[in-house]
């Protein structure tokens, strides 16, 4: 293709877990150069391997687009005398264009005419800019670590060996530290390493795929997949598999090469989550399953090279596998000697943080509340909620968790099946984690529902009692994930939960830790809940000044705030909407530092004034109504009946009336009305075109 753009940053292995992202990045600084430098352009396409950072842009023009500047000088009153001569204004900002007098054009603007200059600048060629642009793109790719080597400045992912870059089939001239570019790739580290010259775009991919590296990742992931699925057919299975380790395994490899591999049935005696976890977290393997979900005594793993004896290369990763399931098999058989509930008296031992005492005080804490919060949801469950808080943190101190920390919870359950608890609290004890990530499974059981949302109810609210709360990106103790989680849990489970008296709940079972005023922490947890689930809701689709309309009215109670921010966004169909909004936001205004007083129906003379009481009583008590019984939709739409009243109030009546007791009397009339409003939501955020 004509006008192409090629350019590769060949380096040393790069971390697997860096490369998704860095694609990302390289085709946002990319795209935004190429726009800030008026250089057209058909799409682009970013590709990694662990070896190599590839950047391919179609139909780049040969030169910037022509950028036309206007300038706007003097008035054109100031520009003349009265002859008709330029003054000196106008000659100076002519000399300072460059320009003579006569080559000025006068701009008509709303506050007159003026001298104004219009020159245009015509665009580089394209390869001239090239060799900055791209410099500075290298340099500017963000990794989570970088590095620097021998005695250079540059810092980057990993050290770099060699540049590809070419335009239109031409080499782009640039040196990088004393790295040269040129027209040369290289191919696969060990089965073809010798470097290869490239003409084109699908020059450089026929030929790297000669040379055993397949550039694009997703044709490494579907090569991957469809191989992986024909080894695992093979023994009458199929792989179990996330988008995770898919990703993960197609960037540890440049040319991949299916190997499977089998180990002992009787690991498979170990719950099935202590193996997966083995071979996928550990290994990078994909484990074999059958149609029912089980696991069979084999696995998948992905090479980066082609072997001459692929048995070999299996054997070698059942070894390594084999010791690893002989360690969690010894781990499994261990902690099984101990009862889990005796395993709650050692999380004395374990310090949850230094600031916040043990695993065993935060147990204690949120025991209690999770039993206060059952008596409130589901007393029925209180028992079982009780035995399941109680046990929910104790094989912490297992020697299968102290291994494998991403089984905590998972192994909690399973030994608390083997101990013969009910299996509803052993659920629980698992479920308690959950949600484990953004938008991830909610717990299914009320007693896992109801101790998870206790446990990080607890968390939250001692980090920010200690002075630990979240700061910019940095969440170390991943606050903003257990805030969602308990947001939807009550969500799901439509709890009739308040936030402020779990709060308030949490913070008296610290009992002298915290580090705060209790009104301080309840401030601030309160607030960050809000951002959460703002943030959420925006996601979600509804409007950003809806959701804050209903949310500064407050958070307390979750599931009643999205009912209101539902009828909301409902009612903006409306036609009455933007008129009522407008309204009240008049009426919001006018009653600033105004202190509510009583209407005194005497004082009322103007018919205006008198209509606007008379439809406020009529619609009062329906709408309340409607507001206890969380019919916002209804109550919306009778207070959109107050919208002709409102307006024929403030076309027809002096609000701020130099008698006191009859301007007293106005305001105490649009806080009544105003308070109505607020008891759904604060109209005065919504963003209106009037």
């Amino acid at each position: 293709m004509s006008n192409e753009l090629l350019f590769e940053i060949g380096t040393e292995e790069i971390p697997a877990g860096f490369l998704s992202k860095a694609i990302g990045d390289m085709e946002n600084i990319l795209h935004k150069s190429l726009t800030e430098k008026r250089i057209p352009f058909a799409g682009i396409k970013c590709m990694a391997t662990p070896r190599r950072l590839v950047l391919y842009i179609a139909e780049v023009a040969q030169k910037q687009e022509d950028q036309t500047i206007e300038k706007m000088g003097p008035a054109k009153k100031a520009a003349f005398d009265e002859n008709g001569n330029p003054t000196k204004a106008a000659l100076g900002f002519a000399r300072g264009q460059g320009l003579e007098i006569a080559d000025l054009e006068t701009i008509v603007t709303e506050k007159g005419e003026y001298l104004g200059a219009r020159k245009t600048i015509a665009g580089q060629p394209t390869a001239a800019l090239l060799p900055e642009i791209l410099t500075s793109f290298l340099m500017a790719i963000p990794f989570r670590k970088s590095m620097r080597w021998a005695n250079y400045d540059l810092r980057f992912a990993r050290p770099i060996h060699w540049l590809l870059a070419l335009y239109d089939g031409n080499v782009i001239p640039l040196k990088i530290e004393d790295i040269d570019s040129g027209n040369t790739s290289c191919g696969h580290r060990f089965m073809s390493p010798e470097p290869f010259a490239v003409s084109s775009f699908d020059d450089y991919l026929n030929k790297s795929r000669q040379n055993y590296v397949i550039a694009d990742p997703a044709e490494r992931k579907k090569l991957i997949l469809e191989e992986a699925q024909r080894a695992a057919a093979e023994v009458g299975g199929k792989i179990f598999y996330t988008e995770d380790l898919l990703d993960t395994v197609s960037f540890i490899v440049e040319y991949p090469v299916i190997v499977r591999g089998s180990f002992d049935q009787d690991y498979l005696k170990i719950p099935k989550e202590v193996l997966t976890t083995t071979m996928i977290s550990h290994q990078k393997y994909f484990p074999v399953i059958n149609d029912e979900g089980k696991l069979l005594p084999y696995f998948i793993a992905v090479s980066n090279t082609k072997a001459r004896d692929l048995a070999v290369v299996a054997r070698g990763n059942e070894r390594v596998l084999r010791a690893r399931l002989a360690d969690a098999s010894f781990f499994f058989d261990e902690d099984r000697k101990v009862p889990l509930e005796s395993r709650v008296e050692s999380l004395k031992k374990v310090v949850f943080h230094t600031l916040l005492g043990t695993s065993h005080q935060k147990v204690l804490r949120f025991r209690k509340l999770a039993v206060k919060i059952a008596q409130k949801v589901k007393p029925a469950v209180k028992k079982n909620v009780d035995r399941a808080a109680l046990l929910a943190k104790a094989d912490l101190e297992s020697l299968m968790v102290g291994e494998f920390s991403e089984l905590q919870g998972i192994m909690g359950r399973e030994y608390a099946l083997l101990a013969g608890e009910n299996p509803v609290i052993a659920s629980a004890i698992y479920e308690h984690y959950l949600p484990i990530v953004a938008g991830g499974d909610l717990p299914q059981t009320q007693e896992g529902a109801i101790v998870g949302i206790a446990d990080k109810i607890d968390t939250i609210v001692g980090f920010f009692g200690v002075g630990l709360p979240p700061t910019g990106t940095a969440d170390p103790y991943a606050l903003r994930r257990q805030s969602l989680g308990v947001i939807n849990i009550i969500l799901d489970k439509r709890y009739p939960l308040t936030l402020d008296l779990l709060i308030d709940d949490s913070i008296a079972l610290f009992k002298g830790t915290l580090k705060k005023p209790a009104d301080e922490i309840k401030k601030d947890v309160l607030e960050f809940f809000k951002g959460r689930l703002q943030n959420q809701l925006i996601s979600q689709g509804f409007a950003y000044d809806t959701v804050d309309a209903v949310l500064t009215e407050g958070v307390n109670d979750v599931v009643l705030a999205l009912k209101k921010i539902k009828a909301l966004q409902t009612f903006r169909q409306n036609p009455e909407f933007e008129p009522i909004s407008i309204a009240f936001k008049r009426v919001d205004n006018i009653l600033k530092d105004f202190h509510n007083g009583q209407v005194d129906v005497n004082l009322l003379s103007n018919d205006a004034e008198i209509n606007l009481f008379s439809s406020f009583e009529n619609i009062k008590s329906r709408v309340e109504k409607g507001i206890a019984e969380n019919n916002f939709n209804f109550a919306l739409g009778e207070l959109a009946k107050l919208r002709p009243p409102v307006d024929a109030f403030f076309n027809g009546v002096m609000v701020m009336d130099k008698d006191e007791n009859i301007r007293t009397n106005r305001l105490s009339l649009l806080a009544e009305i105003s308070a109505l409003f607020h008891k759904i939501a604060d109209f005065s955020k919504i963003v209106t075109t009037g």
